[in-house]
């Protein structure tokens, strides 16, 4: 995988290795990253993603050593070194070195690193999924408040569950039982011609890509509801769709073994974000 990684002062084609054994970040999973994306030169929302790293960073306790202009700066020049056509993941990253004691971490050890690397868009041709065991933690439960690298390793589970029924994806609730999201993207479904996305509950991810989407479909005039899903909303949809950073937009083409169509919303929340994205200014 070819990419560019800038740790203390330096690029380096070679991936860092910056963490042992004794740092809290390996043993304690204090790390936030963010993602964002450059897809042949533009860099969708890119100062919201650098943003965001900075306030996850803050919500876990961290000392942030870097600005969202800083870290964007670096994105960036980062992008740039990778070449115009370049599809990328770009990923800003702070971690803890040490703790304070056997497990609070000490704000003062903040660090950063940076990796952006090919990651080309996957096609527009759907996914499968099925319903998954696992669930999002509430506010008190997990730091929701943040991208923290240790609320993933429950999706991960959803995830291998999906792949153990022969499904792309999970598709997760919240722990009260309502839908909430899919194991690595923002949910939608369409019902009777209206749009609805589960309402941000702070259980999970409100996503930048689910933001700037529910954005545009209602300049569009899109009638999209932002509400509690039950399951069973599910089974009867008349299409289902994710967004997210890594794939953007993409439809679910089958859902708990029922196959579904590509439905017009997903098709139209695709060619919005595209037309939107295009009409912003490539990285200089």
């Amino acid at each position: 995988m070819a990419g560019v990684y800038w740790y203390d002062g330096t690029w380096s084609t070679e991936e860092p290795k910056i963490l042992g054994p004794m740092d809290h970040a390996f043993w304690l999973g204090s790390v936030i990253f963010d993602g964002a994306r450059a897809i042949r030169g533009f860099a969708p929302d890119l100062d919201r993603h650098c943003a965001r790293a900075v306030a996850s960073a803050r919500a876990m306790l961290m000392k942030p050593t870097r600005t969202p202009a800083e870290i964007e700066a670096l994105c960036r020049e980062g992008i740039r070194r990778m070449g115009p056509e370049a599809e990328l993941y770009v990923r800003p990253m702070f971690f803890i070195r040490k703790g304070l004691g056997a497990a609070r971490p000490d704000p003062d050890s903040t660090d950063f690193v940076l990796a952006i690397y090919d990651s080309p868009l996957p096609a527009w041709a759907g996914f499968s999924a099925v319903m998954a065991p696992f669930r999002r933690p509430t506010p008190e439960m997990a730091p929701t408040d943040a991208k923290a690298a240790c609320l993933y390793p429950n999706g991960a589970r959803a995830s291998a569950f999906a792949a153990a029924q022969g499904a792309d994806n999970a598709v997760m609730c919240d722990a009260m039982g309502h839908v909430a999201e899919f194991a690595s993207a923002n949910l939608w479904f369409a019902k009777d011609g209206r749009v609805v996305t589960p309402a941000v509950n702070h259980t999970f991810l409100n996503g930048i890509t689910r933001q700037r989407v529910l954005a545009l479909f209602r300049e569009a005039g899109v009638a999209v509801e932002e509400r509690t899903v039950k399951a069973a909303e599910l089974d009867t949809a008349d299409e289902i769709f994710s967004t997210g950073n890594y794939a953007k937009v993409q439809p679910c083409t089958r859902y708990n073994g029922r196959d579904m169509q590509i439905g017009r919303f997903a098709t139209q929340a695709r060619e919005l974000y595209w037309r939107w994205m295009q009409s912003q200014p490539k990285v200089a």
